[in-house]
């Protein structure tokens, strides 16, 4: 049973395809949601005065955020959940990182993620493989592209199942 479902949303196609099936779950199980958007904040350098830059792009990306995290809530809302929501600021290392401190703590049962592939393969992003790689609770990836047609060149071969005959 999943109790704790932890959803990172970045705003994307694919993360709310991600969303909508930790509602889908959530709503299953009775689970709580904790709703997680990581800040890339940039390494600006524009000389001497880069902190009133750096501060306003940071200001513009943590708007950004709110709104991403807003339009999800709305969304799990729409559904009869409460989900918790938090926003983090990551200025080094990647968004993977606080995702996985995230399901740590708080402590996640489940981690649902939108997934899509990059480059027209079946690779998905690095924050994507770290958390793979490195979560200690199970994760599901949620797809939704467009497979390719090269799926549809594949044909059946005939199986004859080598079972080992009843004794008797």
């Amino acid at each position: 049973m999943y109790l704790r479902i932890l959803v990172p949303v970045d705003g994307s196609d694919a993360s709310s395809r991600g969303l909508k099936e930790a509602i889908k779950i959530a709503k299953e199980h009775g689970s709580k949601l904790r709703l997680v958007h990581v800040v890339r904040a940039p390494m600006l350098d524009y000389g001497y005065n880069s902190g009133s830059r750096r501060e306003d792009v940071i200001a513009s990306l943590c708007e950004n955020g709110k709104n991403i995290l807003n339009r999800a809530e709305t969304t799990a809302r729409q559904e009869g959940l409460a989900p918790e929501c938090l926003m983090f600021e990551s200025v080094v290392g990647p968004a993977a990182d606080v995702i996985l401190a995230q399901a740590k703590q708080w402590p996640a049962d489940l981690i649902v993620m939108g997934a899509h592939a990059h480059g027209g393969s079946a690779r998905v992003g690095s924050d994507t493989a770290q958390v793979l790689a490195e979560a200690v609770v199970p994760i599901l990836l949620v797809g939704g592209t467009q497979v390719s047609s090269a799926a549809s060149q594949h044909r059946a071969i005939e199986y004859a199942s080598v079972a080992s005959p009843s004794a008797g």
